[in-house]
């Protein structure tokens, strides 16, 4: 699972000088500045001896998924993904996320320009494991996932950009496409405080994206590689939603009935478990595929939390696409329409405008 992903460097000097996190501050602008000063131009690297012809036809690749985001898309013609850097390590970053007990609701930081977002994330894995520790010593369950690639939201462009990195230039041909969609799709729109918000609208346009990607330039077996992975994510996620809304008709009953401790965790024992044991019988289906395997050994509440941010408005997303004659721009405009109203206001227009999509 991805996210948003922002590294935190816009913050002012003086103020920085004060906070009490100042640590944290510090190890997200000096990781952003390593990934940064590790980033080539594409042209030189192509015309590097020393590089592997494999990585070569990767970037070549990556330049044209580019060049589609924007000629097909309408996503931003800047310097991102104009540079390629490599990490030698299989994440970026290491996000942390935490809910209580008994609830599917994210703790949420705030942070300057970025606002508030239900994560927090960390360039050294350790360090993520340690602040996951102490959310789980204060009484809440926490979860620890790497992710591939985060967005500075376009305000680094005149540094650079955000780089391609070697965490997903190996992705499939259809999973690249859709990682370059999705965090340009962020320079798009932003909307404070609403992590939901963002990264569903993002990952609509990194689905719709990828779908036209293949369908006018993938080739028949890129095509079927991208078909077989989407289908095995697809029931997963499926299976994902049907977990979450169990958990969440519990901790309702506990808000009305104050159900006791012992009958509580019993309740959400068995949903967890039926979750296990529906995820073997799927991966039988997929023959052997155990991509899910770390997600599914630790899924608990801030797993599934997190999942829900990604995904949960985004058939309203892709409906609105649809009432936009699947124009771009006019989709755009739209979702920006939602992102200038109350936060409330905006997420009831979705649901109805996938309830209209529905129902028509």
């Amino acid at each position: 699972m991805r996210t948003l992903r922002i590294v935190l460097l816009l913050c002012f000097i003086p103020w920085l000088a004060s906070c009490a996190d100042t640590g944290y501050y510090l190890q997200s602008i000096g990781g952003h500045l390593r990934m940064m000063k590790a980033a080539r131009p594409i042209a030189q690297l192509l015309a590097d001896e020393h590089v592997t012809p494999a990585l070569k036809q990767r970037l070549l690749l990556a330049q044209r998924i580019r060049a589609f985001a924007v000629t097909e898309l309408q996503l931003p013609d800047n310097a991102s993904y104009q540079r390629y850097a490599d990490l030698q390590r299989r994440s970026v970053v290491w996000n942390v996320v935490a809910t209580p007990q008994f609830s599917l609701t994210l703790k949420t930081w705030c942070f300057p320009v970025a606002g508030c977002v239900g994560y927090r994330g960390y360039f050294n894995e350790l360090e993520a494991r340690a602040q996951a520790l102490s959310l789980e010593r204060e009484g809440l369950e926490a979860s620890v996932y790497g992710v591939p690639a985060y967005s500075t939201l376009g305000w680094m462009n005149w540094a650079g950009g955000d780089p391609l990195l070697s965490t997903f230039i190996g992705y499939p041909e259809g999973e690249l496409a859709r990682m370059i969609f999705h965090e340009l799709a962020h320079q798009v729109l932003y909307v404070k405080d609403d992590t939901g918000f963002n990264e569903s609208f993002a990952t609509a346009v990194e689905r719709l994206g990828s779908a036209r990607w293949l369908a006018q330039h993938g080739s028949p077996a890129a095509r079927a590689e991208y078909a077989a992975f989407d289908g095995r994510r697809r029931q997963f996620r499926a299976l994902l939603a049907h977990t979450r809304a169990r958990l969440e008709t519990i901790y309702k009953q506990n808000d009305a009935l104050a159900l006791d401790l012992p009958t509580l965790i019993a309740m959400k024992s068995e949903v967890l478990q039926d979750f296990r044991d529906a995820y073997t019988q799927l991966k039988v289906s997929w023959r052997g595929y155990a991509g899910y395997d770390p997600w599914v050994a630790g899924a608990n509440n801030a797993s599934f939390a997190a999942w829900a941010a990604y995904d949960e408005l985004v058939p309203a997303f892709e409906a609105l696409f649809e009432r936009q004659g699947q124009d771009w721009q006019r989709f755009y405009d739209a979702v920006q329409r939602l992102a200038n109203m109350p936060a409330a206001e905006r997420e009831r227009a979705l649901r109805t405008t996938t309830t209209e999509h529905l129902s028509g």
